[in-house]
């Protein structure tokens, strides 16, 4: 879809301050390694991963978002009254029913008006959200929203390294579709779009392309609130992959831009094999993309997002600039953004 009357005004992120490396989690993860003689320092070198972050134990998704979502709301600077929805997107929420987002609505104070509601999406659901703001937005159904998500991924990895040393049936080639489990880390993003008559802030929202390829709807399942997830890493890399250059040429064609109109682009922090290759079959050169996986891990939903922020932070943009946010989910689904940052 394209848009003509979108900004986002403003993108922020907030992250734990416990670090744990993957040699930590190695040293925990000592009798299944001794047991199949596994070598130490295969989790980084599979994953490019050196460590994620967590926060403190206990921690609900929504005592993090309701800081992202006012930090964000503040940047903007727009009223709460401009806000016509509030949209809560991780995968992690606080509970299954109410909504995640009725306690940061409530904690922000924003109007009764306000569409509030969860988007569950995998990984893509903060860059769901957003999407479905801009679409409200263009159709001058509301003026503003807000879309934020937690990902607090400190128990999925604590129980996978609990279940992988007492299962003494696993083999090396059973433990595969666990390995992802521990690339998980913990961060939280937040975005706020608005009509573009609105601000002069942050970058205008060109368009938005989705693709779906629910055949492989099985290769990554997390059960429940139970924090245990299997992956079958090799075959949703590959189908991942594809269903990004199958929705990147759409979204070339939707804006007309060519791989060289591209200055900068932000993909989903999974792991360094899957950014290499994505860029690689996408015909874009890695120097123009910004990672944030080798320190923050693979953050969820809030990868994307949060990696934008850190980049907006370090002062990676510059007015003018064309930004392509690809955001790739299990599922398989794939949507991307196409971003003109500036006053442009």
């Amino acid at each position: 879809m394209l848009y003509k009357n979108v900004r986002i005004a403003s993108i922020a992120h907030v992250l734990p301050e416990e670090i744990v490396s993957s040699s930590k989690i190695e040293q925990r993860l000592s009798p299944l390694y001794a047991r199949l003689k596994l070598p130490e320092g295969r989790l980084e070198l599979m994953s490019g991963i050196r460590e994620r972050r967590f926060y403190p134990v206990g921690t609900l998704p929504g005592d993090v978002s309701l800081r992202t979502a006012a930090a964000a709301l503040s940047s903007s600077g727009l009223a709460p009254d401009r806000i016509g929805a509030c949209l809560h997107g991780s995968v992690c929420r606080d509970c299954l029913e109410p909504a995640t987002a009725c306690r940061v609505h409530h904690a922000l104070q924003l109007p009764h008006h306000c569409v509030v509601q969860d988007v569950s999406n995998a990984c893509l659901g903060i860059l769901s959200g957003a999407a479905q703001i801009a679409t409200l937005i263009e159709a001058g159904q509301i003026e503003a929203g807000i879309v934020v998500g937690t990902e607090t991924g400190r128990a999925l990895v604590e129980n996978t390294i609990v279940r992988l040393n007492a299962d003494k049936t696993l083999t090396r080639d059973s433990i595969k579709n666990s390995l992802a489990s521990l690339t998980i880390g913990s961060a939280s993003a937040a975005i706020v779009l608005c009509r573009a008559d609105m601000t002069d802030r942050g970058g205008r929202l060109v368009a938005a392309t989705a693709y779906a390829d629910t055949t492989h709807h099985e290769l990554c399942r997390s059960e429940g609130l139970s924090q245990v997830m299997h992956t079958d890493s090799e075959r949703l890399m590959r189908a991942g992959v594809n269903a990004g250059c199958q929705n990147f040429q759409r979204l070339l064609e939707v804006t007309g831009w060519s791989r060289d109109d591209i200055n900068r682009t932000f993909c989903h922090q999974v792991g360094s094999a899957h950014r290499k290759l994505m860029l690689s079959e996408l015909g874009l050169p890695l120097e123009r993309d910004y990672a944030t996986l080798e320190w923050l891990g693979n953050t969820g939903s809030a990868a994307l997002p949060a990696t934008l922020s850190i980049g907006i932070e370090q002062g990676l943009l510059s007015d003018g600039d064309q930004i392509a946010l690809l955001g790739i989910g299990s599922g398989v689904n794939c949507l991307m953004m196409a971003v003109r940052w500036g006053v442009h």
